[in-house]
């Protein structure tokens, strides 16, 4: 199985001047937990999380109004559709990470792969796999 085969296509996505509440209501809109911050020409550059959104601004007494660029992780994980799912997992385990942006030939976003991603969608022992070692302290 492919990456392809389980991943979120053309997830929604923001620029680095967005503001972390832009990126809040995206998450809010589209039930999802992280959003890709993209340059403009679609390459990603960094990924926000509801975590960065809640430790690292409003925790610290941060405003809404700051740009995601000042609280996103900028070394995203990368994966291509073509990738097979354990390759992927193994990549995402290593990392501790729960997401993989997914990037075309030319490197820009495409979508976006997520733990929920493999354990919806994923045959074997990949989730459980993928569970434990990224939920390790």
């Amino acid at each position: 199985m492919q990456v392809q085969d389980i991943m979120t296509r053309d997830p929604a996505c923001c620029a680095q001047d967005s503001t972390i509440q832009e990126a809040a209501k995206l998450m809010a809109q589209h039930s999802i937990g992280a959003v890709p911050v993209l340059d403009d020409t679609g390459t990603p550059i960094g990924i926000v999380t509801d975590r960065d959104i809640c430790c690292g601004s409003v925790a610290e007494g941060k405003s809404g109004e700051i740009a995601v660029s000042e609280i996103m992780t900028r070394d995203v994980l990368t994966t291509s559709p073509e990738e097979d799912v354990s390759s992927c997992c193994n990549k995402m385990e290593q990392r501790q990470v729960r997401r993989a942006v997914v990037t075309d030939g030319d490197g820009k976003c495409c979508g976006i792969v997520a733990q929920a991603d493999v354990a919806r969608k994923a045959q074997g022992a990949e989730t459980a796999d993928l569970v434990q070692k990224v939920s390790q302290p």
